[in-house]
């Protein structure tokens, strides 16, 4: 497992839009899973160690950011075959006993993290409608032990964005294992 943080990228960067498959082959497109004022992209995966700790969590603030307008969709992008625990097989079953809310989606080619320079497992980037970033950094400030979270950087920013409001806190980069890269 190699330990890598997020790129600092842009405030406002323009991210492209796609369409990626669900484990079941369902096609899910960015614009149409966007909510009323954004949506949270996380590129995540079913083995490493820093996504599964946040898993619950990243649940629990997707349900708490829907009404506010901000949607949320999860990307993997680890599918190889070095990592059958990413197979999209396993999502189907992170999804069931996860009881995932939100689209889960296969990055098969790894077309979309590299658009988004994704490094790591999770990274996570804020998008308003219009597909800019207005925040991309860690979910909180203790990704091991949730019980000792004492900063919500990720949560704080969807507050103030969905408000109208800037974003002021420092992004902090996520962590996380390494993108399991094809080539």
């Amino acid at each position: 497992m190699a330990l890598v943080e997020s790129l600092a990228l842009t405030l406002g960067t323009q991210l492209p839009s796609f369409k990626l498959p669900d484990p079941s082959g369902a096609l899910k497109g960015s614009q149409e899973e966007m909510g009323e004022k954004g949506l949270l992209i996380v590129f995540t995966c079913n083995h490493c160690p820093y996504a599964i700790a946040i898993w619950e969590r990243l649940i629990a603030l997707s349900k708490w950011a829907k009404p506010l307008g901000v949607s949320t969709i999860a990307v993997n992008p680890n599918i190889h075959p070095n990592y059958p625990d990413d197979s999209p097989e396993k999502m189907q079953e992170k999804i069931v006993a996860w009881r995932i809310p939100f689209p889960y989606l296969v990055d098969d080619s790894q077309e979309i993290a590299k658009a988004y320079h994704a490094q790591c497992t999770p990274d996570l980037y804020l998008l308003d409608s219009k597909h800019r970033l207005v925040y991309h950094g860690r979910l909180d400030n203790n990704w091991k032990e949730p019980e000792k979270v004492t900063q919500q950087e990720l949560r704080d920013a969807i507050a103030a964005f969905s408000a109208g409001q800037n974003i002021t806190a420092t992004q902090y980069p996520s962590m996380g294992c390494s993108i399991k890269w094809k080539n």
